[in-house]
Order: C-alpha cells, then structure tokens, then sequence
C-alpha cells in the first residue's frame, strides 16, 4: 500500500475512534494533516478572541518546513497510536 493510501485509510479510520482523543491529540492530528495535504501554513493567525481558531494555527505552524510525505508517515502513526489506545466504534 502507498504512502498516499495509507494516509486516506488513516484519515477515515480516525473518523470511527470509539470516544474523542484528547485536545492534544486531536491538535497533533489536526496540524500533520494540514502540513501532509496543504504544506507549510498559509494564513494569518486568527485574532486574540478564538482561542479554537489560535491553537490550530499554532499547532499547524508547528510543523513548518516539514515535508507533506514526513507528515503523511507520522499522521498515519499517530492514527494507528490512537485506533490501538482508544479502539473504533462496534
């Protein structure tokens, strides 16, 4: 299975985790999938009052300068991580 592949099956299998990961890791995946799909970040932070808004432009510019392959690789073992911890819906 190609790297590409992986990263689509990783992606809709996070969809079907049995209960919400934590905020941290829903922000690590958040930020690998944008780099993976986007690259580095494109946009302005967003203002002082959406804290939701900053801390996803704040994990995402984390990744700067990492390559969308490097970020597929570590999304899909994040993913794995979490499907392994937390287990998909029955």
């Amino acid at each position: 299975m190609s790297l590409d592949e992986e990263f689509n099956k990783a992606a809709e299998e996070v969809k079907e985790l049995a209960s919400s990961p934590s905020d941290a890791d829903l922000l690590e995946l958040y930020a690998l999938y944008k780099q993976a799909t986007v690259g580095d970040i494109n946009t302005v932070r967003p203002g002082m009052l959406d804290f939701k808004g900053k801390a996803k432009w704040d994990a995402w510019n984390g990744k700067k300068g990492m390559a969308q392959n490097e970020a597929k690789k570590l999304y899909v073992e994040k993913a794995q991580s979490l499907i392994a911890s937390i287990g998909k819906k029955a």
